[in-house]
């Protein structure tokens, strides 16, 4: 099949390398020299343009920031608007914002192209794995032409409703994520300071009912190791947080502990910087504290 790919990023690049061993893929991305890389190591073709990734396509995967990128992208004469095909389908893999989901689903309804949004969740690893978790939003439809595709680089691929959804969902996810950072960050801290060893308290929570991906995964391959990969910018989390606290704002929902954590979220991210990784944010909950919890 035919397949366009736009947005060759720490996710987008393995997605893509999965679904060239696959299929046709034509590439674009913003910057040229990820998707020559992408084309020289795959056999995939790399354009000079979003409207020649979409040209020819039956489907058409973006993987994006967030939903202004994808506005742009999607915009003017070269713009992937203009390649699209009637009958053709746009998966954005993007975290973005739902109610912005809808309305790019409603302006290319109307030039007979479908749209899903269908964030990813399971980092670069699950991405050059293929064993992402999908959250689909959409018509039944279109998940049932995607679903093929998705399974090059998903393991569970759910559909979880209409348009907006998979985006809605993908945010309080990483909401979730977000406050076990936190908890943990304080609360490792605060034994460390009364002498109960990092390792100690996580092999506890690990075997009770507080444990989490966070405390299981997280913490004890990162923290307690110093290893700090980037393969998730903190900047990224405070987006997605942000976006779920605009969720619960936009339907007039009390939500004081998303709320919280957004703005923990900006804290972090301006004492550390733009590309610092999301568990990084633990070192200002050690330096705060005087400790640290490696070892």
């Amino acid at each position: 099949m035919r397949v366009g790919f736009i947005g060759l990023g720490a996710i987008g690049r393995p997605i893509a390398i999965r679904l060239a061993g696959q299929h046709d893929v034509v590439l674009w991305n913003r910057t040229a020299g990820p998707a020559a890389a992408v084309a020289d190591a795959t056999g995939a073709r790399a354009v000079g343009s979003a409207r020649e990734a979409a040209q020819g396509a039956e489907v058409v995967f973006t993987c994006l920031p967030n939903s202004p990128e994808l506005e742009e992208v999607l915009a003017g004469a070269d713009g992937l608007a203009a390649g699209l095909e009637q009958g053709s389908l746009l998966v954005d893999l993007t975290s973005g914002i739902p109610d912005r989901s809808r309305a790019t689903a409603g302006r290319l309804l109307e030039q007979g192209v479908d749209f899903l949004d269908a964030p990813v969740s399971g980092g670069t690893a699950g991405a050059e794995a293929g064993t992402l978790t999908i959250m689909v939003g959409g018509s039944a439809e279109g998940f049932a032409r995607a679903e093929p595709l998705l399974e090059a680089f998903g393991r569970r691929i759910v559909h979880v409703g209409p348009v907006g959804a998979g985006h809605a969902l993908k945010a309080v996810h990483n909401a979730l994520i977000a406050v076990h950072l936190a908890v943990l960050g304080e609360g490792l801290t605060a034994l460390a300071r009364v002498g109960v060893q990092p390792a100690t308290a996580l092999a506890v929570i690990n075997a009770a009912n507080g444990r989490s991906f966070v405390s299981e995964k997280l913490f004890p391959e990162r923290v307690l190791t110093g290893s700090w990969p980037r393969t998730f910018r903190l900047a990224l989390l405070e987006k997605d947080v942000g976006i779920a606290r605009g969720l619960t704002e936009d339907l007039d929902l009390e939500a004081p502990v998303i709320r919280l954590v957004s703005d923990l979220l900006r804290e972090g991210r301006e004492a550390l910087g733009d590309e610092v990784d999301h568990v990084e944010w633990i070192k200002l909950y050690e330096q705060r504290a005087g400790v640290e919890l490696r070892g």
